[in-house]
C-alpha cells in the first residue's frame, strides 16, 4: 500500500510538472522573440551624372537596445543590397540609383532573439545620366549558411544610358570583406559585356563557400622522429642551468668560457631534436585540424569595374552573410 501511494504521488507530481511546462512554453517562446523597430535615413548626392543614396538603418528593441543580424535594402519589391548590423544596431550602404523615382525601404530579417521589422518607405528622385553607366544589385541580399556549406546569389548589372556606347563596356566582378576561412571569388561569368543594344539586366552567379572544422589529424608512422626520453630530459634541464651558471662565473677565465660555449652549442643542437623544436608537434602529431569559418554576420562587398575608353567606372553592392 505504501508503494502504491508513492507511485500515485509521483504520477500526480509528473502530471502537474508537465501541465506547468505546457503552460509556460508559449510565454518562454514569446520572451525569446523580442519585437524590434527599424528606421531608415537616406541622404543623396549627385556626382558625374549619377545619384548615390547613402542609406543608414538602425534597428532597436522597445527599450532602445541594439539588435543583431542582417538588413536588406529594397527599392519597391526589388532587393538592392544587404548589410550586417554593427554593435550599435546600425549599418550604412552606398547605393547608386538609375534615373527616376525610387522607393527605398530597409527590412530587418530578425534572428533567434529578435523579431523582424521593416522601415517606412523613403522616396528618392534620381537624376538621369547622360553618359554610359551601370547599377548593381544582388539577390538574395542576405544568406545564412552553416560552416562547411555554400550559398549562391545572383548579381545583376543593369545598363544606364548604354545607347551612347560606341564599343562594348566590359564589367569585371570581384568581391571583398568575406570572413576568414571562406571564399567568394567564384563568379559565373566573372565578366559581363554591355552593348549599346543591351536591354535589361545582365546577371552573374556568385558562390560563397565556407569551411567546417576538420575532425581528423594525420599522425606520421611511429618512430619516424625520435624524441628525448625522460632520462635525457633529466640530464638536459639541469645541464642547461649548470652550464649557464658556469659561463656566468667564468667571465675572467678564457678557457672556461670556450668550454661553456661549446657545451651550450651542443645543448642547443640537442634541443632542436626534442619537443622544444617548432617542428616537433608537426612530426609527431601531424598537421593541425582545419579551422571553421567563424560564426557571425558579415558584409561582403561586390564590386564591378569597367572602362568606356575615356574614364573608368566602379560600382558596388553588398551582401549580408550569416555563418552559423
Amino acid at each position: 500500500m505504501h508503494v502504491r501511494g508513492m507511485n500515485r504521488r509521483a504520477l500526480r507530481l509528473n502530471w502537474v510538472a508537465g501541465l506547468g511546462l505546457t503552460l509556460a512554453l508559449p510565454a518562454l517562446a514569446a520572451a525569446a522573440s523580442t519585437a524590434t523597430q527599424t528606421t531608415l535615413a537616406v541622404q543623396t548626392h549627385d556626382t558625374n551624372g549619377r545619384t548615390q543614396a547613402n542609406a543608414t538603418v538602425t534597428v532597436t528593441d522597445a527599450s532602445g537596445s541594439p539588435a543583431t543580424g542582417a538588413v536588406i535594402f529594397k527599392d519597391g519589391t526589388s532587393q538592392l543590397a544587404g548589410v550586417a548590423l554593427d554593435a550599435n544596431g546600425q549599418a550604412t550602404a552606398a547605393i547608386t540609383l538609375s534615373g527616376g523615382a525610387h522607393s527605398l525601404r530597409a527590412v530587418y530579417a530578425g534572428d533567434s532573439t529578435y523579431q523582424g521589422s521593416s522601415s517606412d518607405a523613403s522616396s528618392v528622385q534620381a537624376q538621369t545620366s547622360g553618359s554610359a553607366d551601370f547599377t548593381m544589385a544582388v539577390s538574395p541580399a542576405s544568406v545564412s549558411v552553416t560552416a562547411g556549406t555554400s550559398a549562391t546569389v545572383t548579381v545583376s548589372v543593369t545598363p544606364v544610358n548604354n545607347s551612347s556606347l560606341s564599343a562594348p563596356m566590359y564589367v569585371t566582378l570581384s568581391c571583398s570583406g568575406q570572413p576568414n576561412e571562406s571564399s567568394c571569388s567564384s563568379f559565373t561569368p566573372s565578366q559581363v559585356s554591355i552593348l549599346s543594344t543591351t536591354t535589361g539586366a545582365l546577371t552573374s552567379d556568385e558562390v560563397i563557400s565556407t569551411q567546417a572544422e576538420g575532425t581528423t589529424r594525420l599522425v606520421p608512422p611511429a618512430g619516424s622522429h625520435r624524441s628525448a626520453n625522460p632520462v635525457e630530459w633529466a640530464l638536459l634541464l639541469p645541464g642547461i642551468f649548470g652550464l649557464g651558471g658556469l659561463a656566468w662565473g667564468a667571465r675572467r677565465r678564457r678557457w672556461l668560457q670556450r668550454i661553456a660555449l661549446v657545451a651550450l652549442v651542443g645543448l642547443v643542437s640537442l634541443i632542436g631534436t626534442t619537443a622544444c623544436n617548432s617542428r616537433y608537434d608537426y612530426y609527431h602529431h601531424g598537421p593541425t585540424t582545419t579551422p571553421a569559418t567563424p560564426s557571425g554576420t558579415y558584409t561582403i562587398t561586390i564590386t564591378g569595374q569597367s572602362s568606356t575608353g575615356v574614364s573608368s567606372i566602379t560600382e558596388s553592392t553588398s551582401l549580408a552573410l550569416t555563418v552559423k
